[in-house]
């Protein structure tokens, strides 16, 4: 065997980064209910990734576009389940939203937020 391709066969043994699925992340839907008063349920479906961050984004960016929808201007996240099976993830996610920026820590602009989503071709609702 030539050096270059013992070292190229080497080089390829050694490597342990995960590879990421072809193509890109797929939008699979949003379901959105009103739950209570200013409380919103979002359930959410993300196929082609590896990333639970993926399915929670899909969830606030959502939640940004309902609240504006809504004349509300901010939200704020109450809880965000991920699961996943046989490579399609879901997201169960629950939000308030508001006129006001609401107490918290998890609370998010909508305008800002949905411009983001925007940004990153991540769909709303």
């Amino acid at each position: 065997m030539r050096p270059a391709i013992i070292a190229m066969t080497a080089l390829a043994a050694c490597e342990t980064t995960p590879i990421a699925p072809e193509g890109a992340v797929r939008y699979d839907g949003i379901e959105t209910r009103l739950l209570v008063g200013d409380l919103v349920n979002f359930r959410v479906k993300v196929a082609n990734t590896i990333e639970r961050q993926d399915v929670a984004d899909y969830a606030e960016c959502a939640a940004a576009q309902y609240a504006l929808i809504r004349g509300y201007g901010f939200a704020r996240n109450v809880r965000t389940l991920v699961d996943e099976e046989g490579g399609i993830w879901t997201g169960d996610a629950v939000y308030t939203i508001s006129p006001a920026l609401p107490r918290g820590s998890r609370t998010i602009d909508a305008e800002v937020t949905v411009a983001e989503c925007a940004r990153r071709s991540i769909p709303t609702v």
